[in-house]
C-alpha cells in the first residue's frame, strides 16, 4: 500500500507533466499498463518508451488530478484530465480513470478507462 506522501509525490510528478519520470520513479520493473481492454504493455522500459513516443506526438500537455483519489489497501483510483496541444495547434481533452495496484511504494499494475472518441482532435 502506498503511503499518503508517496501517492501525493506521484500525483505531483504527473501534474508537473514529468510523465516519463513518474514511470521511472514510481513503477515496478515488471509493471504493466493497459488501455481499456487492449492487451497490457509489460515492463517499465516498454512503458517509458511508449510514454515518450506518445508525448512526442504533442507540442504540449497539461495534466490534472481530479480529487478525491480513492485508496483501498493496495488499490488506487485516480481521475485524470489531460489536455494535449498538437504540433498543428489542434486540441484534445482526455478524461480517464486510472485503476492501479501498488506493491508497497510502487505501481505494479495500471488499467486506464476512457472513451477513445476523446482522441479526435479539435482544430483551432
Amino acid at each position: 500500500m502506498p503511503s499518503a506522501a508517496t501517492l501525493e509525490s506521484f500525483i505531483a510528478r504527473v501534474e508537473s507533466n514529468a510523465h516519463v519520470e513518474a514511470i521511472e520513479e514510481f513503477y515496478t520493473e515488471d509493471a504493466s499498463m493497459q488501455e481499456n481492454n487492449e492487451p497490457p504493455r509489460v515492463g517499465r522500459d516498454k512503458l517509458v518508451a511508449n510514454e515518450a513516443r506518445a508525448l512526442s506526438l504533442a507540442a504540449s500537455v497539461t495534466s490534472q488530478c481530479v480529487r478525491p483519489v480513492f485508496v483501498n489497501g493496495d488499490h488506487v483510483v485516480i481521475r485524470w484530465i489531460f489536455e494535449f496541444t498538437g504540433h498543428d495547434g489542434s486540441k484534445r481533452r482526455i478524461e480517464e480513470l486510472a485503476y492501479q495496484r501498488w506493491e508497497g511504494e510502487r505501481i505494479r499494475e495500471e488499467k486506464f478507462f476512457y472513451d477513445p472518441k476523446q482522441f479526435v482532435p479539435v482544430q483551432p
